[in-house]
């Protein structure tokens, strides 16, 4: 099934951005949103000029502002006509170890945004979804939430893991339905988040080929995926196994 008509959320950097250039190549019409409008109005000029068959549009949106989560995905879905795929991608990084004063307030944004503004983003997204008895969801999580993570790594590594629960969850409400819901968990794929992080990262993939992978994992309409698939299948299905005494060295 052809899904014309996509939304993705956090589009203005990052996995959405390459999100958003993935499915304009293909000929999608898409519903942008972040925070800074400034850029998603940059992007879409530059989509709408290489492919002037599509429409874009744009709005400016905080993900933890409950009203207006559900007043911009209304509006998208008035001006496209439907939305037929749904992707829950804005998410923020940072924060640091839980129980430490100058970290609270980084680990509360952090929470804020990841685990508040998905549930916001799935009740706006399954609600339009179950009015039209079609479309596909989509909830970005992380090979984070495969495993607690110690130290700067855990408010973040929880809140991917409450996004995959929200996933798992809204997969099961689905069966049998019209809708279908995928999670996917990526590995790391450059992005100005990780620029940002300091140090090596591992097994880090470039943006062009993390987002190209995404994409064609989406249009599949998996259940879950992660991807890329080597090497954070195995790694998936070994950090469950670990001690505690090894996973406190991964932070």
């Amino acid at each position: 099934m052809l899904r014309r008509n996509i939304l993705i959320t956090g589009a203005s950097s990052g996995i959405g951005l390459g999100l958003a250039r993935e499915f304009a190549a293909r000929g999608r019409n898409l519903a942008l949103c972040a925070r800074r409008l400034d850029r998603l109005t940059e992007l879409r000029d530059v989509l709408t000029k290489t492919y002037p068959e599509i429409t874009v549009e744009v709005r400016q949106l905080d993900v933890t502002d409950p009203s207006r989560v559900h007043e911009v995905f209304e509006d998208f879905r008035s001006a496209l006509g439907s939305l037929d795929r749904i992707i829950v991608n804005a998410g923020i990084a940072g924060g640091g170890p839980i129980g430490r004063a100058s970290d609270e307030e980084g680990n509360l944004a952090l929470l804020r945004t990841n685990v508040l503004g998905s549930y916001l983003q799935c009740s706006a997204a399954m609600s339009i979804l179950r009015e039209q008895n079609a479309g596909h969801l989509v909830l970005m999580s992380s090979m984070s939430a495969k495993r607690g993570l110690p130290g700067p790594l855990a408010t973040y590594a929880a809140s991917k893991a409450a996004v995959a629960s929200f996933g798992q969850s809204l997969g099961a409400d689905a069966v049998g339905t019209p809708i279908v819901v995928t999670t996917l968990y990526p590995g790391y794929i450059r992005t100005e988040m990780t620029d940002t992080s300091g140090g090596e990262i591992p097994f880090i993939i470039e943006a062009d080929l993390g987002t190209r992978l995404l994409a064609k994992a989406i249009e599949r309409e998996p259940g879950s995926a992660i991807v890329p698939s080597w090497p954070w299948k195995p790694i998936a299905a070994t950090v469950r196994l670990l001690p505690t005494r090894v996973v406190a060295k991964l932070s």
